[in-house]
């Protein structure tokens, strides 16, 4: 109001303040607050986060507008959009506003409704675009009280393709969202699947007692199988709670449908079952077969949900990935990708990524070369996975790894090019697509991006490990494998500091490192353990990780990869010096009775320490990481102590947790399901499954690195900071390096039974190798059994694993077979009987095609393990 107003009104000064102050005054007392708005991320600033597309050919942020590109010919408008979906009130007033062009004249579809059947509309308008930008804004009555409305513009029927771009998006009314609290459930913890009849038991109980309380677990019947009194254990860092931990241990009767009951709270049921994570193995395995690129999935091997064409082959609208080119300005060649695993829940394939995954895969078939409960790889023989090549003589998981090695081995750069040998960091699309996209409907272009020495040196060392695991069952491709290692090997030594950008993130993750000196190290391991060879025993020796130490607090991954070799190291039989060996074998212990310390400090009893600092994106991987280091370490000494601490370890997993929550889906009474992918998009398109049984959730993330977290989350105890939401990709995504972890600790947990301890066996072994012959294509070997017990041996079968491609071709003092690699020694009838003190001897010719030839590092006796005598 301007003082010429005021001279016209001819109202005295005083009196015009007053009237003033009584009007403020009014007008304060009257206004009514903003109404609550109902769309997120409506100006985009954060990409297409809370956006669902579908039926257009690419959707994407430009210019800070969303645009999708609407191809011609649907038949009807519903048959392509762009959506998202809110709440509503019935009765309540609305006010939707937003600004759209679109590249030809178009009319399209803007309708409030319900998300599903029948779909009834609280409003629904027809409007006209075309290129020039205008505004628009409707108001109506919310029909329905409902979660499951949706905001949607309907994109489809002209002929001709065009462009539909949004901005500007609002929805006001309704009631303002109350702030997310999670539904954490009983306040009594355990694991949800449940313990080994002679494994430990833990469970935590939040409570604000500070006394010991009484508990008890009941059967189905509600009958007390076991009681007792909880330790107090004060605020748990990693919460914020209050809590009790509570050991019923003592309990090993079988049964399903346990539960725990402690300060007037029942715990989710538990069973206790020796056969618990039989199951487990094959689901945390089948991930990787409907994550694979380049194959159709077979929906009688996947499950019918998960069946669909093959992603990514060059059929419309894919640009595919048999004949990718690289980025502008990058190289001038072409390169063959096809195959491999998505990487996450995006359509990338990474090799820094795909190489710690791979790596685990064939660590997992491995590992039972020299662990006692691995039994030589029985749980694994062909046939035992959900994969296309079962039936080939091959262990199923050694087929999944293979798929991912032969895209590795693709990413090398060919002879003759600038660069060659060194291998392309990642192919991904040019740009990020929305949720849901199936991989065989992704219209962007690939593009091969740069090479890095990270990438280079995970294919020399996946491809190393490869030529040795899979010498036994196919002999061309190991040696396609480790010439791919070495020339890898040297051309990384050439060119060692091309690292990934940072900023080459559009499309497809960053996945930069700008240490590589654990990549070195880890290639130089396993090249050296295949081959045998002093060239790199010398550059594995020389390496800082070689003595440093490569087990942190928090974990292993793909950035930190020296523990890959020193795992290996330790475990895989070589010709390392005898106090080396040892002393490479004692830092993996170390590290796990450090790991156990962390844990035992922790109320919730995982191997992490409990500052936000641990919690990071991906934290439950190396959470099974640590989990994976304990297992490793029980493998080593048969230490009890170090398998029931791994046991404790996936308790955390499996719902031992802050939130009471399982984060396998399928896994548990609450588990995950909700995960993030463009692939198990149910939750933004119910045609689309949800994640398959055994996918492990990314986990609690303290930096809340996605928009929906950190808005949802803010201030969160670092347990808390997760939220199983298809838009947290920070702490929902599923990953292939991720699932591998889980596997691997799978495998473990299924071996071993019942969880009682194993009896070493009564005998000791002298393995003596006589050397090659003249032309080096064998060896000659003796095997020496000493009954070391005060009973005979009544009928033996003696079992060993070779490294690499050793075959027996002869045998005397014994009946031997082989399979794979491994070797099965049984009496003649003139020895079947070892007489306390007695030995028997089994002598071979084996043939080879050379490498490491060393001792078999694990010898059993009709299933015992026996003491090893150089």
């Amino acid at each position: 109001m301007t003082w010429q107003v005021y001279r016209a009104l001819r109202v005295p000064l005083a009196a015009m303040a007053a009237m003033a102050l009584t009007m403020s005054t009014t007008a304060l007392a009257s206004a009514e607050p903003d109404p609550p708005e109902q769309v997120r991320n409506g100006d985009f600033s954060q990409g297409t986060t809370a956006w669902t597309s579908y039926g257009t050919t690419s959707t994407g942020v430009t210019g800070g507008e969303l645009c999708s590109v609407v191809p011609g010919g649907l038949a009807n408008l519903w048959d392509a959009g762009v959506l998202q979906n809110l709440p509503l009130v019935a009765g309540s007033d609305y006010t939707l506003s937003f600004r759209a062009t679109a590249s030809a004249p178009v009319s399209i579809r803007v309708a409030v409704q319900l998300a599903d059947p029948p779909y009834t509309t609280a409003t629904d308008q027809r409007v006209a675009l075309t290129a020039e930008r205008r505004a628009f804004s409707f108001s109506f009555k919310g029909h329905a009280d409902t979660d499951q409305a949706q905001l949607a513009f309907q994109l489809g029927g002209p002929a001709e393709p065009y462009t539909f771009c949004l901005d500007d998006v609002s929805l006001t009314g309704g009631v303002e969202q109350p702030p997310y609290t999670p539904d954490t459930g009983p306040r009594v913890r355990v694991n949800q699947v449940g313990y080994l009849p002679g494994g430990p038991k833990d469970a935590t109980v939040v409570t604000s007692a500070t006394e010991p309380l009484d508990w008890q677990v009941k059967d189905t019947a509600g009958e007390v199988a076991a009681s007792g009194r909880s330790t107090p254990r004060g605020v748990d860092e990693a919460s914020g709670q209050n809590v009790h931990t509570i050991d019923f241990g003592a309990l090993k009767r079988t049964g399903t449908g346990y539960t725990l009951v402690a300060d007037g709270e029942t715990s989710h049921p538990f069973d206790i079952s020796a056969g618990l994570y039989e199951r487990l193995r094959s689901d945390s395995l089948r991930f990787f077969y409907i994550q694979r690129s380049g194959i159709a999935i077979d929906g009688g091997l996947a499950g019918e949900e998960y069946a669909r064409p093959a992603g990514h082959v060059g059929v419309p609208p894919n640009t595919g990935d048999t004949d990718v080119p690289c980025q502008q300005g990058v190289c001038d060649h072409r390169l063959d990708v096809r195959g491999g695993w998505y990487d996450a829940g995006d359509h990338g394939k990474y090799v820094v990524n795909g190489g710690i995954a791979t790596y685990q895969l064939l660590n997992i078939a491995e590992r039972v070369k020299t662990a006692v409960s691995g039994d030589f790889g029985t749980a694994l023989r062909d046939g035992s996975l959900r994969v296309p090549e079962r039936g080939n003589d091959v262990p199923d998981v050694l087929d999944e790894a293979r798929w991912s090695m032969e895209f590795l081995l693709r990413m090398q750069v060919p002879a003759g090019e600038p660069l060659a040998g060194m291998a392309h960091h990642k192919i991904h699309d040019r740009n990020w697509t929305g949720l849901p996209m199936a991989p065989h409907e992704d219209p962007e272009p690939r593009e091969l991006h740069p090479a890095s020495t990270a990438a280079t040196l995970n294919l020399a060392a996946t491809a190393a490990q490869c030529a040795r695991v899979f010498a036994p069952y196919d002999a061309a491709f190991a040696r396609r494998c480790l010439t791919s290692a070495r020339t890898a090997y040297l051309a990384a030594k050439a060119h060692p500091a091309m690292y990934a950008s940072e900023s080459d993130g559009n499309g497809g993750g960053a996945y930069s490192d700008g240490d590589v000196s654990d990549e070195f190290y880890w290639a130089a391991a396993e090249l050296y353990l295949t081959t045998g060879e002093s060239r790199y025993l010398t550059d594995l020796s020389g390496s800082p990780h070689h003595t440093g130490e490569v087990f942190a607090a928090t974990g292993f991954g793909w950035p930190s990869t020296a523990a890959l070799g020193r795992l290996d190291l330790a475990t895989v039989p070589s010709g390392l010096p005898a106090d080396d060996r040892q002393r490479v074998r004692r830092s993996v212990v170390t590290a796990a009775d450090a790991h156990l310390r962390t844990a035992r400090g922790q109320a919730y009893g995982l191997p992490l320490p409990g500052g936000a600092g641990s919690y990071f994106w991906g934290s439950n991987s190396n959470i099974i990481n640590n989990v994976v280091v304990i297992a490793t370490a029980y493998d080593l000494t048969g230490d009890p102590v170090y398998r029931d601490g791994a046991l404790r370890g996936m308790d955390y997993v499996f719902g031992r947790n802050a939130l009471n929550q399982s984060y396998v889906t399928g896994w548990g009474e609450k588990s995950s399901r909700h995960q993030h992918s463009r692939m198990y998009a149910h939750d933004l398109d119910p045609s689309l499954p949800e994640p398959p049984v055994g996918s492990l959730a990314g986990g609690a993330n303290a930096g809340l690195n996605d928009p929906y977290a950190a808005e949802l989350l803010a201030g969160c105890r670092p347990q808390f900071c997760y939220v199983d939401h298809i838009d947290s990709y920070a702490t929902n995504e599923v990953a292939i390096n991720w699932n591998s972890a889980l596997a691997w600790a799978a495998s473990f947990l299924a071996d071993q039974g019942d969880g009682a301890d194993r009896r070493p066996g009564a005998c000791r072994v002298r393995y003596s190798d006589y050397g090659t012959w003249s032309g080096g294509g064998g060896f000659t070997a003796q095997v020496e059994v000493t009954n070391t017990g005060g009973t005979p041996v009544d009928g033996w079968a003696l079992r060993f694993a070779f490294v690499g491609d050793q075959k027996v071709r002869e045998a005397w003092m014994g009946k031997v077979t082989q399979a794979g690699a491994v070797v099965t020694a049984r009496n003649e009838t003139y020895n079947a009987k070892i007489m306390p003190g007695a030995t028997v001897r089994v002598g071979f010719n084996a043939i080879t095609s050379g490498g490491a030839n060393p001792a078999p590092g694990l010898f059993t006796l009709n299933g015992a393990a026996c003491g090893l005598q150089p």
